[in-house]
């Protein structure tokens, strides 16, 4: 893992160096729950899946500029329970780690499974391609992306090589099989 994205991590969850609170740091948005959450026929989980866990998410999508366009280079996120305590950091994979736990699920987005959001990246259902550990995410299988805002690439073109973030934020739910 690049040191970039453990400080971009760290600075997300608020942390200093010594895993201290830094100075500032914002209050927790308040969580939705997914039962209040639409979910779209495109990123339905599958039948014999079951809810194991739902955590709202604040970050950015970083875009790099490739051929005059900007092109999806990574998300930097950091979910929070149901009390707004930071646990999960999720980055380029797309991966979810546990803070608490080390567990860890790799995913990859479902062909023909999202759902477009105006003005928001789109909401997705992905498959897990990879899980580690006995925690939080050891049994997952599914992930949804849903009630995103934000996140969208600029429009325009763009010099060559350079990059920005957007900020976002979106429910996560992690589903297991029954």
């Amino acid at each position: 893992m690049n040191v970039r994205l453990l400080v971009g991590a760290a600075a997300l969850l608020g942390l200093a160096a010594c895993g201290t609170p830094t100075a500032g740091t914002a209050s927790p948005t308040p969580v939705a729950q997914a039962q209040d959450v639409p979910v779209a026929a495109a990123v339905q989980v599958p039948a014999g899946q079951e809810l194991v866990g739902e955590y709202q998410a604040t970050g950015v999508q970083t875009y790099s500029c490739t051929g005059n366009a900007w092109k999806g280079l990574e998300p930097t996120a950091t979910l929070v329970d149901k009390s707004g305590k930071p646990i999960i950091i999720h980055s380029r994979g797309p991966v979810w780690i546990s803070t608490v736990d080390g567990s860890a699920v790799e995913a990859t987005p479902v062909d023909g499974a999202k759902n477009d959001v105006k003005g928001a990246v789109p909401e997705l259902l992905l498959k897990t391609k990879t899980a580690r550990g006995d925690g939080l995410f050891g049994k997952v299988t599914y992930v949804q992306r849903l009630a995103t805002e934000g996140g969208v690439a600029p429009a325009g073109g763009c010099k060559a090589g350079a990059q920005t973030s957007v900020a976002y934020k979106a429910l996560y739910t992690f589903y297991a099989a029954k």
